[in-house]
């Protein structure tokens, strides 16, 4: 059975597993992206090659992540509302979080 290298990375207060190949789902990054553009994760929590795992404290030095802006969008919309009863107050609203999808290229 073939050992595959994965690391955990911290990007928009959220951890994610990810290792080369994967395409995941972030919070928009702050800046000027497109799709297409190269992106690279310094935040790196942990690294696993199979052999040996290296723990950061809080992160794990030299390692990077690098990946690919494959789409820019946004999730479907999530609705609430507001309400108070025997005083004729209801207020609905929704939000659509901004995403980046990306696609990881390399854990080195």
């Amino acid at each position: 059975m073939a050992t595959m290298t994965f690391a955990v990375i911290e990007t928009g207060g959220k951890q994610y597993k990810v290792s080369e190949g994967d395409s995941i789902k972030i919070e928009k990054l702050s800046g000027d992206h497109k799709e297409g553009d190269k992106v690279t994760f310094d935040s790196v929590l942990l690294v696993d090659d199979g052999k040996d795992t290296k723990i950061g404290t809080p992160t794990v030095s030299g390692v990077k992540v690098s990946g690919t802006i494959t789409k820019i969008g946004r999730r479907a919309k999530v609705t609430g509302v507001k309400y108070k009863p025997k005083s004729r107050y209801r207020v609905g609203y929704g939000h659509r979080q901004h995403f980046f999808e990306i696609a990881i290229e390399s854990v080195k």
